[in-house]
């Protein structure tokens, strides 16, 4: 009997597979379990359509995920320190700081995706990535200035 594994089951495959198994295990065991569901054509066909409909949300997201890249590559975020006289600042520039400057530009960018070389920790020019994506990133600069 063809199966299609709603769990991952030793020995016999991965979620979402179709598989072939002995009729009493698929009626006995995973069907009661509701660890497989029969492979019939609705079924398939259903399974199908999720998997497409799952693609094209996916290919939106990563439209609109290098969309928010192409507009941030080359952005410069204006982050503003309290600093001594001879520029030496009170603490460091941290990612949230430039989450913060990048909230203020009207991007929603978590702390965890941002990427800075060094720390800062007086005023100038640095350079930071930011992952808007899995593999996409944009290159960003951040403008310390004191106040």
């Amino acid at each position: 009997m063809k199966v299609i594994l709603l769990d991952n089951i030793q020995g016999h495959g991965k979620k979402g597979e179709i598989v072939t198994v002995n009729d009493g295990y698929a009626r006995n065991y995973l069907l009661p379990k509701k660890l497989a569901v029969e492979a019939t054509k609705a079924v398939m066909n259903e399974i199908q359509q999720k998997v497409a409909r799952e693609q094209r949300l996916l290919k939106e997201e990563r439209d609109a995920a290098e969309a928010v890249a192409k507009s941030l590559k080359g952005a410069t975020v204006v982050v503003k320190m309290r600093c001594g006289e001879d520029g030496k600042m009170y603490g460091s520039v941290t990612n949230q700081d430039v989450a913060d400057g990048l909230k203020s530009m009207g991007y929603e960018i978590d702390k965890k995706k941002i990427t800075i070389r060094d720390s800062i920790k007086t005023l100038g020019i640095y350079d930071a990535e930011v992952k808007v994506y899995k593999d996409i990133g944009a290159k960003i600069k951040i403008e310390v200035v004191g106040i």
